[in-house]
């Protein structure tokens, strides 16, 4: 399995605040970093480089995207924008908690670029598997809108780009928090196919106006919706169940993963149960399917647990045994509304026809 890395990611600065929120408050003592940082990035590759799973794997080094490439899935105007809020000398809100400095059009370009190299690399036949460790991530980036920490769409740029070269794409998102800038640039696009698995959230304000609900399923996109709480058992029957065999019906030769880790037990930006097993499960069920592969990094803020679950997902890519234990997982799987989340994702988009 091949990872693809740029040093230019970790260059994007968030600062810090009240966790996600930028500014200064007379009542914290300490303000917090922001939850997406170069720290977490940096730890993510630690534990791939020095974990039992490195024998697994090579590393390649990514590049910076062109205006042309980033232009694929994103307005002009919305690109433009993004250039002159980064070079602005100061860091600058963007939306309420995406924030970008002098150093984040770069980390921009070559979270864009990286991932486009990884695409390269898997339609060259060099690679089944390649993973873009990058940031800043991008599922949330709407053709026009920045939201949710993300600028530009990696995992999108990557299925239009395979999709312009003849490939019929699906999406896969696992990250917590639904998909929706992946969903606005394929809305109008009946051969890229688009599933999210997530917590209910809803709407979060101007910027993320989709419900992220099976009401917005339709004949090339499967929104699943789990109610709080979801863990191991309900991902892989959502898997199971309803996401592989709409990427089989799909007729899908080239699949792009948009790979989160904030669905964790542990992770302070959500409300799931996955435990590192469960992750484990999920990277088998992506290798199950044999298809020529691209993995976009998104989500996942508590650093260390998130390192493990992305070892773990990776061990069960490559088809080992488990290498690491889990020294955390506790949780318990509660399984009580598996069965009306999964009817209720299922009823949407089959009122709507299949792909």
């Amino acid at each position: 399995m091949e990872f693809f890395w740029h040093e230019a990611c970790l260059a994007h600065d968030t600062g810090d605040g009240l966790w996600e929120l930028p500014g200064r408050w007379e009542w914290l003592d300490e303000p917090e970093p922001h939850p997406e940082n170069a720290a977490r990035l940096r730890t993510f590759r630690h534990a791939l480089t020095h974990g039992p799973v490195a024998t697994h794997l090579t590393w390649s080094a990514g590049r910076f995207a062109t205006d042309e490439e980033l232009a694929r899935v994103h307005t002009a105007a919305y690109l433009a924008h993004i250039y002159k809020a980064c070079t602005a000398g100061e860091r600058v809100s963007l939306e309420t908690n995406t924030v970008v400095g002098p150093g984040s059009w770069d980390a921009i370009r070559a979270a864009a670029g990286t991932a486009l190299a990884a695409c390269e690399a898997v339609r060259a036949g060099r690679t089944r598997l390649a993973y873009a460790l990058v940031r800043p991530p991008g599922h949330h980036a709407q053709r026009a809108l920045a939201d949710g920490y993300c600028m530009v769409n990696n995992a999108a740029l990557v299925a239009e780009t395979a999709r312009r070269a003849g490939h019929r794409v699906a999406v896969l998102d696992w990250d917590v928090h639904h998909g929706n800038g992946t969903q606005d640039v394929f809305r109008d696009s009946e051969d890229v196919l688009t599933v999210s698995i997530h917590m209910r959230h809803g709407p979060w304000g101007a910027h993320h106006t989709q419900t992220g609900g099976p009401e917005e399923s339709d004949r090339a996109n499967l929104n699943v919706e789990l109610s709080l709480g979801a863990g191991d058992t309900a991902y892989r029957r959502a898997l199971d169940e309803l996401a592989v065999p709409a990427i089989r019906a799909h007729g899908t030769d080239f699949l792009v993963c948009a790979s989160g880790f904030d669905g964790s037990a542990f992770d302070p930006n959500g409300r799931h149960n996955l435990t590192a097993a469960g992750y484990r499960d999920i990277g088998r069920r992506v290798a199950a399917l044999d298809l020529p592969t691209v993995l976009t990094q998104e989500g996942g803020y508590l650093r260390g647990y998130s390192a493990l679950c992305l070892h773990a997902l990776v061990e069960g890519l490559v088809g080992t045994a488990p290498l690491l234990d889990d020294p955390l997982a506790y949780v318990p799987d509660d399984t009580r509304l598996v069965d009306s989340d999964l009817a209720r994702a299922a009823t949407g988009r089959a009122g709507r026809g299949r792909a």
